[in-house]
């Protein structure tokens, strides 16, 4: 039979092991948020310098005459007649004869840049005249398929100096693409650089374990909002912030003669499980 003294140790050695645990859980709760944002950025930061990394390595679509090492090997001018040639990977990195990568990034085909702008023109010249009629249950459809031009469904990256926000922008708000970051919301303009646009881009706010647009709302007039697209660089200022509701949709049509941004994320509304639309008007001007 135990003493009762040993019993009282016994019984101290349990609560100072169950309080342990008990603690240690509890930090790992309030730094999971903390751990878990500092991991997610860094993913998102990988994705934004391999797309800077891919851009100083675009394949001419004459690529013999490139004296550009990272693109040595290189005789095809389109992603998929590279990859028929076993000149890159499905990733569109360089690869030798083994099937090895031999870049640090994917490099991208000036033939298929030149498709895709021509293309991203004509998709925002189409939807001029149906404002008003995007179905809004379709934003999740990818505009185009990025595929076609031996991309992901990555467009550009979009940085918010101001409220220290850096994400890559995805085509169609789909769950798994606004899980990665922001995206580009179907039906509305694409993100190039002309007039008569106007591009609608989500983000989440409140998402597990991530910041993705909770710091939008901190976005004050003036602001300057910055897309980074494949051919180009370009600034909007925050011109307006509003509060909508889910079916109101008037503040992503285009208008003519300008170059709007707006940003979107859901909040409360504070009646049941109603959420209602906070939007970031952002303008180009000259």
């Amino acid at each position: 039979m135990r003493k009762p003294k040993q019993k009282w140790k016994l019984w101290q050695k349990i609560t100072v092991t169950v309080a342990s645990a008990a603690l240690i859980a509890g930090i790992g709760l309030l730094l999971f948020p903390t751990v878990s944002n500092f991991f997610g950025q860094q993913r998102a930061n990988a994705v934004i310098d391999d797309f800077t990394g891919s851009l100083q390595h675009v394949v001419p679509e004459q690529p013999q005459d490139s004296d550009d090492p990272a693109i040595a090997g290189i005789t095809a001018d389109s992603y998929q007649e590279a990859l028929e040639k076993g000149e890159i990977d499905v990733e569109s990195y360089v690869i030798d004869a083994d099937g090895n990568r031999v870049s640090d990034a994917p490099v991208v085909f000036q033939y298929d840049l030149d498709a895709l702008y021509r293309d991203s023109i004509a998709y925002n010249e189409s939807l001029i005249d149906h404002q008003g009629t995007v179905d809004t249950t379709d934003y999740a459809s990818a505009a185009l398929k990025m595929s076609d031009y031996g991309l992901s469904n990555f467009y550009c990256w979009l940085s918010a100096p101001a409220i220290d926000l850096y994400l890559p922008v995805y085509l169609g708000a789909s769950d798994e693409m606004m899980s990665c970051g922001a995206a580009h919301l179907s039906g509305t303009s694409l993100p190039i650089d002309k007039k008569d646009t106007n591009v609608a881009i989500a983000g989440h706010t409140d998402y597990i374990g991530r910041i993705f647009f909770d710091n939008i709302r901190k976005l004050e007039k003036g602001d300057t909002v910055t897309i980074h697209n494949y051919w180009e660089t370009i600034d909007y200022k925050v011109i307006d912030k509003k509060i909508v509701a889910e079916d109101q949709t008037a503040d992503i049509y285009i208008q003519k003669d300008r170059q709007l941004l707006t940003l979107i994320t859901c909040i409360y509304s504070g009646h049941g499980k109603v959420f209602d639309r906070y939007l970031v008007i952002c303008e180009k001007t000259d």
